[in-house]
């Protein structure tokens, strides 16, 4: 209802403003709906059932004991293939030991978990159909280029209400709550709630710019919707689920240095006011070492894309897939050098000292 009051207010100052008449706000109103209409066939119910086992204490004994019981779920989820893959939020199907997705136009497929990746809140899954059955997949936009004001819309199924469409603006881009290894998230003020997790976040040309995740309540006990809301950008978003689908996994790529934030004092002596991300070590047979990427150098853009910080670098390295190749561009001293970089797996660290 919010959602419909805020855009209320927007079309009736647009009809109010100077030399602007009721056309323009029926445009913008038809050009919103077009972009649904456009992204619908691609979204989806994701149902879900699991057993969990539930612990009791008995009154007369004492001991502990589990009661087995069942659990239903719902979020919301996009499909990205022709042939069945849909990208979700990690904490929709999970837990779960059966999973059902349910169509726009109510056709109900079972499904299967492909990958999931904790660390993204991502997740992605194949939906068992007949042979020769195609769906129709999304169209993903470009997060980078999205800007902050502009409108958004939210598509999923909030306590069940299936295909339901909100409409806001993004609020801010880059946010990190502290929740999740990788976060990179654009707020928006497009009402979220319960069951649209794992929806598509879709731009006014029906583009999916996002994947709604999470929502800030009120407090503990709500869940309730209160104009900050969360989505995974759609590039982080497809590296991960591009990942999964070829290899079952997240392989993250990794050019093997050792980043550091550079001093605001160094940056305005130094660099001339010119932000970037000092190599602090290259470490031995990376693809940085074999680039000729030297310690001291000064990373300023990846891929022509300016980089500030150590979390706009590794932001940068991450929307690419293991194998492609990475243009960084350097200050060494006086000098600026572009260097290509083939990015390789990122080892397992865990456990090492």
């Amino acid at each position: 209802m919010r959602a419909v009051g805020s855009f209320s207010v927007f079309l009736a100052v647009a009809l109010n403003a100077p030399g602007v008449g009721p056309g323009v706000a029926r445009q913008l109103s038809e050009e919103i709906a077009d972009a649904v209409a456009r992204v619908m066939p691609s979204v989806v119910v994701i149902r879900t059932e699991a057993v969990v086992i539930r612990r009791a204490r008995d009154i007369f004994f004492g001991y502990i004991y589990g009661i087995p019981e069942r659990l239903a779920g719902q979020g919301s989820g996009v499909i990205i293939t022709k042939d069945g893959y849909v990208l979700t939020s990690n904490h929709v199907i999970t837990p779960a030991e059966k999973i059902e997705v349910v169509l726009s136009d109510g056709r109900k497929f079972p499904a299967r978990v492909v990958g999931r990746d904790p660390q993204t809140d991502l997740a992605v899954l194949k939906i068992d159909a007949p042979a020769g059955v195609e769906f129709v997949p999304a169209e993903a936009g470009d997060s980078d280029r999205l800007r902050v004001g502009e409108f958004v819309i939210a598509i999923g199924s909030p306590f069940s209400l299936q295909s339901s469409v909100t409409l806001g603006i993004v609020s801010q881009k880059g946010r990190s709550i502290g929740l999740l290894p990788y976060e990179d998230f654009i707020q928006t003020d497009a009402p979220i709630n319960p069951g649209n997790s794992g929806g598509p976040l879709i731009d006014v040309d029906g583009k999916v710019v996002g994947i709604n995740s999470l929502i800030q309540t009120a407090g503990p006990y709500s869940q309730g919707n209160i104009g900050i809301g969360f989505a995974v950008p759609i590039n982080l978003a497809m590296s991960v689920a591009n990942s999964i689908i070829r290899y079952g996994k997240v392989e993250r790529p990794w050019i093997g240095i050792l980043p550091e934030n550079m001093d605001p004092a160094v940056i305005r002596g130094m660099l001339g006011g010119e932000h970037g991300v000092l190599v602090a070590r290259v470490l031995d047979g990376t693809p940085a070492e074999k680039s000729g990427l030297k310690e001291g150098d000064v990373i300023v853009k990846v891929d022509g894309k300016p980089v500030k910080s150590v979390r706009e670098l590794q932001r940068a390295i991450l929307e690419h897939s293991v194998g492609d190749v990475v243009e960084l561009r350097v200050r060494r001293g006086d000098q600026r050098v572009t260097l290509k970089v083939k990015t390789a797996p990122m080892p397992d660290f865990r456990g090492r000292r």
